[in-house]
């Protein structure tokens, strides 16, 4: 199947508000070795303000953002998901891409009406290399040379784990340099321990965790907290009654002859209690998962192996209890709130059948019958995306009052502060902040911003 190694610099942390700016990829075969790869970037959306951290960290200019010569984010857009999908299918693999880099992906394909799911769709998989990193540390220590901080934490940050390990990351914050570096410090895990490595490959793959967390009786869980990874025996109870991809498990290093006497009332307190002894996993977002019997010594931690595979078996008989905790955990969730701004949405269901077929003509036609098609979308999340992008390329096919409120919708995102981004203000106030603390600005990044931004940031 072969990987790709990705990465994105963006305008700042906020998904659906924030942009990407710098996209990298390297595809390898099955034995890393490099076949291609693959750069692309674009100029600064005319509603997003980027965050003045991640230009300083980026040591991105304002006045290169803004340059008409590259391309616009929808043409960018564009060359990532033909190339994706030329690679497909793959192992997509990032560093802590799960939780930001392929969200920052999946909005930016919505956004721009492309199906948001391509790393986990066409036959693809996806998997976390800084879960990997974690995991070779706390399992298999003579992988990697670990970093330690002035107060005695292990530091997983990209530059200093590939400095400690003599890899070659020439430029941090760059997105090909940083791709470069996750691919030589997974091919060192790979050298070094090739089981834990097979077990990465294996967890990217949904299909193979769903089987696994449902067929054992028990096996160890290992979560990330602090960078730290703590290790954690327990028994799949079932599926998320709301969440298709979630799992529901319970911790088997509990007493579980208390739980399961306890009345309603003292067993959703005891749910309630942080850490939680039901611990939640998504089956999609490459789980470091070990089978008991697979676990080491300093994993274990002195637990009788025989003992905690005999609970988790009484746990998955016990039919009635099983159900008795996910009933009772799902009941004590916070319902979900669903956000006023369109941005916040990706989640809130798919595009219906019809909608996927016009998202894809829309990118074959001319302007005008773009706008028929934008106008025929039934989920109004597409229509509000679709007159954007009319609005950028070809806003003269608009009607008046259409663009008008388009363009009203667009201003509110640089200036209002309940519009969900980052505003100017905000923003300049936030440079100020930085450079009246003496940040580290020996670009002048920061610097140029405050004296050009006023002029560059227009409509």
């Amino acid at each position: 199947m072969g990987f790709v190694f990705f990465d994105t610099e963006t305008t700042g942390l906020r998904h659906g508000f924030d942009q990407i700016v710098h996209f990298a990829a390297i595809r390898t075969d099955n034995d890393l070795n490099e076949v291609d790869r693959f750069e692309a970037r674009s100029r600064l959306l005319p509603h997003v303000v980027p965050h003045p951290r991640a230009l300083l960290t980026n040591g991105l200019p304002i006045e290169r953002l803004a340059d008409e010569g590259l391309p616009s984010h929808y043409q960018m857009v564009l060359l990532i998901r033909q190339k994706l999908l030329s690679w497909s299918p793959s192992i997509f693999v990032g560093y802590n891409s799960i939780r930001f880099d392929e969200e920052m992906l999946r909005h930016a394909l919505f956004q721009n009406l492309h199906p948001a799911y391509l790393t986990s769709s066409h036959g693809n998989c996806r998997a976390d290399a800084l879960g990997l990193m974690m995991a070779a540390s706390a399992l298999s220590p003579a992988c990697l040379t670990v970093p330690v901080g002035p107060e005695g934490r292990l530091i997983f940050r990209l530059e200093q784990l590939a400095s400690a390990n003599a890899i070659v990351h020439a430029q941090a914050h760059d997105a090909l340099a940083d791709v470069a570096a996750t691919l030589g410090l997974c091919r060192r895990v790979r050298e070094r321990s090739s089981e834990l490595w097979q077990r990465f490959v294996r967890f990217s793959k949904k299909a193979t965790v769903g089987d696994f967390v449902d067929a054992e009786d028990g096996f160890y869980l290992t979560e990330f907290f602090g960078n730290e990874a703590y290790h954690t025996p327990v028994v799949c109870l079932g599926r998320d009654p709301e969440q298709p991809n979630g799992r529901l498990c319970l911790r088997l290093d509990i007493d579980i002859e208390r739980f399961a006497s306890m009345a309603e009332g003292e067993l959703r307190a005891e749910l309630a209690v942080k850490p939680s002894p039901v611990r939640r996993l998504r089956i999609n977002a490459a789980p470091t998962l070990t089978a008991l019997y697979d676990a080491p010594d300093r994993m274990l931690n002195g637990i009788d192996l025989d003992s905690v595979e005999a609970r988790a078996r009484r746990i998955k008989e016990d039919v009635a209890f099983c159900a008795r905790i996910v009933s009772h955990y799902v009941a004590m969730r916070e319902p979900h709130t669903l956000s006023v701004h369109v941005e916040g949405q990706i989640y809130d269901g798919f595009p219906g059948p019809d909608d996927e077929v016009r998202m894809a003509a829309f990118h074959d036609v001319s302007w005008p019958e773009a706008l028929g098609i934008v106008q025929s979308f039934d989920d109004e999340r597409l229509r509000t995306f679709g007159l954007r992008l009319i609005y950028f390329g070809g806003r003269s096919v608009l009607p008046n009052d259409v663009r008008l409120i388009v363009e009203r919708g667009l201003t509110d995102r640089l200036v209002a502060d309940a519009a969900g981004g980052l505003t100017l203000l905000q923003a300049l106030q936030e440079t100020q902040t930085l450079l009246d603390d003496g940040g580290d600005d020996n670009r002048g990044v920061l610097k140029r911003v405050a004296i050009n931004w006023p002029h560059i940031r227009q409509l």
